[in-house]
């Protein structure tokens, strides 16, 4: 069971007992990502997240991978659109140790200059590699596609001029402005006693100032299409999706919908562009629900030629799932989100993400019995529902890699497809 314990300047600390595990999750969320960014500071997120290993006040960059990888442990971190994590996982008994060492990163990193210099090309190295990818390429497409203007249009990696061009003293201030108590969650599972790791907590990250929450306005969706040729690749990668609730709105009812569409082999969408007709050896359908949007998104990797196929298969099925709901098809959906919550909940580090962010988005822990509630609760009409909603917002289409031939700045097929998916 999670326990939640709140320190004075709004750091929250979540603790899970485990008594049958030998190893201990340690992580630290902050809540700022490129949501939070302006179009200047795009991916200065992601840049601080790199160098927040490269050395604090007590430590070089060589000694904060010594000290950890003495004790067994691995370090990683991650950037999101919403958050910043910074994790370790090793033995149980040095939970504590973890903490401190992740509140020196954390708290204390102190970007050198000469490290920045040197980390900056390994960053554009990994910008290079993301910009070559077709499938990185259609998501950052439909991202833009679906937001405009708004910050989470924006790309985590960042722009390549900004890149280049961020200074010591702007990934100072924005730490200074983003990790404040109010934006942070730290985390432990594992064979642990709560009390002592809440103290180890209090004593790493209680002098951090309180600050205010990084809110952000909620996005309207704009919708549209967008393509984008790739020398070197041989299939066209295919992103299609319609708004859907945020996290905090009534989502459920779209998880359920997206699972019933396309997750599984057994799914209409697998079934029908896989199995039936061989347009595609991978395609999914998922609803991505996060704090202040969501999105149904349907995507694709396929050879050019069966692009036109399979636009016209999945328009037919989203009509048609808005007139009428498989009754054997929404009990698989139900249960494979339940079999799907309940191996997330045997996972450590990903429980652990999954309270930080329900606390940022609610401010308390959903239960495992609410979730399970919410989602045997959705009725079939609720599910047609959600289709009808979605065609009538009308759908962001997206393409990177190989195009058909003919296709580069003329979309007006898909233009027509999508009005006619509209009127449907």
């Amino acid at each position: 069971m999670e326990q939640v314990t709140a320190l004075p300047n709004g750091v929250r600390v979540v603790t899970i007992r485990l008594p049958h595990s030998a190893s201990a999750s340690v992580s630290v969320f902050v809540r700022t990502g490129s949501r939070n960014e302006s179009a200047r500071l795009n991916g200065i997120s992601h840049v601080v997240e790199h160098m927040a290993f490269k050395g604090t006040h007590a430590r070089d960059a060589h000694r904060l991978n010594l000290d950890a990888e003495r004790l067994g442990a691995q370090v990683n971190a991650h950037t999101d659109k919403d958050h910043t994590a910074y994790h370790m996982t090793g033995l149980a008994q040095h939970a504590g140790t973890f903490v401190r060492m992740l509140g020196d990163i954390v708290r204390h990193s102190t970007f050198p200059v000469d490290e920045l210099e040197r980390e900056r090309q390994v960053i554009l190295q990994e910008f290079v590699e993301d910009e070559d990818d077709p499938v990185s390429t259609a998501f950052k497409l439909f991202d833009k596609t679906c937001f405009g203007a708004h910050p989470l249009a924006q790309p985590v990696i960042g722009t390549r001029r900004n890149i280049e061009r961020f200074t010591r003293d702007e990934l100072l201030g924005y730490v200074q402005r983003q990790y404040t108590g109010a934006n942070v969650v730290v985390g432990v599972a594992g064979d642990i006693a709560p009390a002592a790791i809440v103290a180890e907590v209090r004593a790493a990250f209680a002098a951090m100032p309180r600050g205010t929450e990084n809110a952000m306005a909620a996005p309207s969706y704009v919708g549209g299409m967008h393509a984008k040729r790739q020398a070197g690749s041989s299939q066209s990668h295919v992103m299609l999706g319609f708004p859907i609730p945020a996290l905090q709105g009534a989502h459920h009812a779209a998880v359920v919908a997206a699972a019933l569409f396309g997750e599984g082999m057994s799914s209409p969408l697998m079934h029908e562009i896989r199995e039936r007709r061989g347009l595609a050896y991978y395609t999914a359908c998922s609803a991505d629900v996060a704090d202040r949007w969501g999105l149904f998104v349907i995507e694709a990797s396929l050879m050019p030629e069966h692009v036109g196929e399979f636009f016209d298969e999945v328009g037919k099925l989203l009509v048609a799932h808005s007139r009428a709901t498989d009754r054997v098809g929404l009990e698989r959906a139900r249960n494979q989100i339940l079999v799907r919550r309940l191996q997330a909940h045997e996972r450590p580090s990903r429980r652990l993400e999954d309270a930080a962010q329900d606390l940022f988005a609610f401010g308390r822990i959903r239960p495992r019995t609410e979730l399970a509630a919410h989602m045997t609760a959705v009725s079939a009409r609720q599910v047609r529902a959600v289709f009808e909603r979605m065609l009538d917002a009308g759908p962001t289409v997206a393409l990177a890699g190989r195009l058909p031939r003919g296709m580069g700045a003329d979309l007006s097929a898909l233009d027509a497809w999508r009005r006619d998916l509209t009127a449907s």
